[in-house]
């Protein structure tokens, strides 16, 4: 079986969110087919994404025509037109792809790409949202909401852990979270281990569930 993940992948919407997915996904090597019904926006992407379109994603025949359905992956990025949005998802669905990605503006919208046969949708605006607000209300430096209830936080570590071999610590049954990584000035991250010690300009990178690294970065 071919590796799904370095197969190519359809991009239809080329706002903020589908553009710069499109090119984050052409600069990691992904070959990406990139679809917007505006000409526009397609003339002035059409020198960094090397397959752009413009086409009527709701329309099938124009996604037979672009050779959609040989696709494996594809990201629905239309956000504000839902009916669009909406449309070309179940188009998708009824061109068999094995997974789509979705792009939602609300739950209710995302609840009906769910129904019609999306297999993932996110949140753009509200997860971003989400994660500037955990890093401006508090000390952490970086906050990833890794499942509904599981986060992974970027973070100073607080004094008290400040010069104790990790394994000394009792750090997760104290707080119930686990310091996967450690970065010291100048250098670059590496796995904790129980003999690893931290110092006060280390940066951590923390494991666990949300309320528990939520309450590890608030410690002095």
């Amino acid at each position: 079986m071919a590796d799904k993940k370095s197969d190519p992948v359809v991009v239809i919407g080329l706002g903020r969110f589908g553009s710069s997915l499109a090119l984050e996904l052409a600069r990691r090597g992904t070959e990406v087919l990139a679809i917007d019904s505006r000409p526009k926006v397609v003339q002035s992407l059409a020198g960094r994404i090397t397959n752009i379109a413009t086409a009527d994603a709701t329309d099938i025949e124009a996604l037979r025509q672009l050779g959609v359905p040989d696709f494996f992956r594809a990201v629905i990025a239309i956000g504000s037109d839902l009916e669009a949005s909406i449309l070309a998802t179940s188009l998708l669905v009824e061109l068999e792809l094995e997974d789509i990605w979705a792009k939602a503006v609300s739950r209710q919208h995302g609840q009906i790409l769910h129904r019609i046969g999306a297999h993932h949708v996110v949140f753009p605006e509200h997860d971003m949202g989400e994660r500037v607000a955990h890093m401006v209300s508090g000390r952490m430096l970086d906050y990833v909401e890794v499942d509904e209830d599981f986060a992974l936080v970027k973070t100073h570590p607080p004094k008290e852990f400040v010069g104790v071999p990790l394994g000394e610590s009792k750090l997760r049954r104290k707080y119930g979270v686990t310091i996967v990584a450690v970065k010291s000035p100048g250098e670059e991250f590496t796995y904790a281990t129980p003999d690893t010690e931290l110092s006060y300009g280390d940066i951590v990178l923390v494991s666990g569930r949300s309320d528990n690294v939520e309450r590890f970065a608030e410690l002095p």
